[in-house]
């Protein structure tokens, strides 16, 4: 069973998207924060990332960045999901090693497809 981590700090949104990650039959384990999200992929490395950009403790730019300098976690995907949409943010997320950028207000297919696209690829 693929391991999907959820770094999410908005309670609501964590709770929703845990919800729908299980349904699909994927296992999940959450984090709330930049520094609890980097700890839990270093504890025990999922299969893939999705990751807030607004985390407290340190943004999801620099939990992206941090990961992809560990060449052992080159295969993991890492889905940055955020509110921020401009253009420049996404090519930053992108470019800083983020294998897809969801931005806020997603619709449920939309986030299912890219998440189920990024686990079949491994």
């Amino acid at each position: 069973m693929k391991h999907v981590l959820l770094a999410e700090d908005d309670p609501s949104i964590l709770l929703s998207l845990q919800f729908l990650l299980e349904d699909a039959g994927y296992t999940v384990t959450t984090a709330t924060t930049g520094p609890d999200a980097l700890a839990r992929v270093q504890a025990h490395t999922p299969d893939l990332l999705v990751l807030d950009i607004m985390l407290p403790g340190m943004d999801g730019f620099e939990v992206c960045r941090r990961l992809r300098e560990i060449p052992a976690l080159a295969g993991m995907g890492i889905v940055m999901l955020t509110a921020r949409g401009r253009e420049h943010e996404m090519a930053h997320g992108l470019t800083i090693g983020a294998d897809a950028y969801v931005t806020k207000p997603f619709g449920t297919r939309e986030l299912m497809r890219v998440v189920r696209g990024l686990l079949e690829r491994q």
